[in-house]
Formats: C-alpha cells, structure tokens, sequence
C-alpha cells in the first residue's frame, strides 16, 4: 500500500499547486481553506470515488459537494488534473467570462455535483442527493465536505438530523475542522466543542483522524464504507494553509492578497516537495 500512498501525497502536492496557480492569475482568493481539503480530494478522486471524466453526468457516479463552497479552487484543480476540463482553464478563476467562479457552481464547471457557497446549505442538498439515489436503487457514494466555521449554521445541524433519520449509509460527512473560520480561531467566535461527540450523538459512525495525512483519511473511508444502517462522519484534524508553511503561519489565511513572486514562492516550495516525492517513488 506504501506505493499508492505516495501516489496520493504527489497528487495531494498537485492539487495544492493547481489551487495556488489559479488563485494566483487572480491575486487574491480562499487560500487556507483550499491547502486544508487538498489531502481529502486526493483520496476521494485518487483513490475512492468511481466517476467518468468524458461523462461528468452518468447517473451512477459517486458525488462529492463541497459545501464549503469558496474552496473552489481546490476542487478546480483536482478536477482538472483528472482530465474533467484543460487543466490551464483554472487560471481563469473568478474572471470575466469565467466557467470557474469564486464558488463551485454545477452549471458552469464539468465534474462539479452541486452548486454551494452559501454557507450551510450544501449538507441539505448533499442529503437530498443521497436519498434520492437510494431511491432509485443506485449503489452511488455520497461524499460531503463541510467548513468548520460553516456549522456555525443551524441548517446543517438539520440536515445531519435528517441524515440519520433516513438512515443514509451511503453518506460520508467530512469537517474540516482547521480551528479557524473567516474572522478568527473557532473557539473565539462560536466555540463548537467536539465534532466527534457531537456527530456520535446524532447517530453518525464517526471518526476523528489527521486531515493532512492521505494514509489516515483513506483509511478512514475504507472504514466509513463499511458501516451500514447509518450516515459516517469523518473530523478532519487539520491545518489551515496546510502544506505551505508561510501560509500556515498566517493568522489571516482565509482569503489572501499577495503579489506574485510571493505566490510563486509558495508554488516553488511545493514543486521542490513534489520533486522529492516522485523521486522517492522512482527509486523505490
């Protein structure tokens, strides 16, 4: 398994570049937040998730919304390097004309399940989906990402209730929980407490693992697709900016406006790490 793990922490690596490109033809953009899912979309489309680039529509894919919707960008390039779209097309991020705006829409982008960025809402739309494969006899997966500072929102909590009351077991909430929201640290603004109490008390399976480490999220799905009878719930411990240290170290990382030899010193220190890697899995 080393093998493919290293598989996903290259693509892991590329996403995060593709992220930062695309926000960089723009000069500004949701930054930490799109570094903190990286590691999860690479599982979910490297690994996990059945789909057909040349068929975004067929009925029987598995779905991911990502609710938080202003990780865009993050989404983009994993899309793109999966061959949905050009991948040179993301550079045209949230600009004139733009199949590719600020937050995810589905009539504009080829492989995006769902349009969202109205914190909140995505989980009901999420649920919705998922019930209405099951209805119709489909084995399709439903994956969701949430924001941590989005359950701030009282129309998740809802939804969750709703998921586990239709006993949606081919449903899989990710938090991620990075600790910061738009404004601050979680715990200054609206304290959540504990995720994972908190989805255990509404009927979830669920798991709490390091975010930014492909090994633990993919294990955690295998383990998630197992469960039956009930929706998963997986907290993502993660960093926000994660994989960039001068990001990381940023208390102000949500949306960043940054010059471009700054943007291309963060894209630098991310190809030296892609090198490495791919020259460790050459040499394995």
């Amino acid at each position: 398994m080393t093998a493919e793990i290293r598989q996903l922490e290259i693509f892991a690596a590329r996403i995060r570049i593709g992220s930062l490109e695309a926000i960089k033809a723009r000069g500004f953009g949701h930054v930490g937040g799109s570094l903190s899912i990286a590691d999860t979309l690479a599982v979910l489309y490297g690994a996990v998730m059945r789909y057909d680039a040349r068929n975004p529509h067929w009925p029987e894919r598995d779905k991911m919304v990502c609710s938080k919707g202003h990780a865009g960008p993050a989404v983009y390039a994993t899309l793109g390097l999966k061959g949905f779209f050009p991948y040179e097309d993301i550079k045209t991020l949230n600009q004139p004309g733009t199949n590719f705006p600020s937050h995810c829409d589905r009539l504009k982008t080829p492989g995006v399940d769902m349009t969202t960025g109205s914190l909140g809402q995505g989980t009901s739309l999420a649920a919705g989906m998922a019930l209405g494969d099951k209805l119709k006899g489909r084995d399709s997966r439903m994956y969701l990402i949430v924001g941590d500072g989005e359950l701030n929102e009282g129309q998740p909590w809802e939804a969750f209730m709703f998921m586990s009351a239709q006993k949606l077991d081919n449903l899989t909430v990710f938090v991620d929980w990075n600790k910061k929201q738009l404004d601050g640290y979680l715990t200054d603004i609206s304290d959540p407490h504990d995720f994972k109490k908190k989805f255990e008390a509404f009927g979830f399976h669920t798991q709490q693992v390091d975010g930014n480490s492909v090994r633990a999220v993919y294990e955690a799905v295998q383990a998630a697709d197992k469960v039956k009878g009930r929706p998963r719930a997986i907290v993502l411990d993660t960093i926000k900016g994660a994989g960039v240290k001068e990001v990381e170290d940023t208390f102000s990382n949500h949306s960043m406006t940054v010059g471009p030899e700054v943007f291309d010193r963060w894209i630098n220190s991310l190809k030296e790490k892609l090198a490495a890697l791919e020259e460790e899995v050459a040499h394995a």
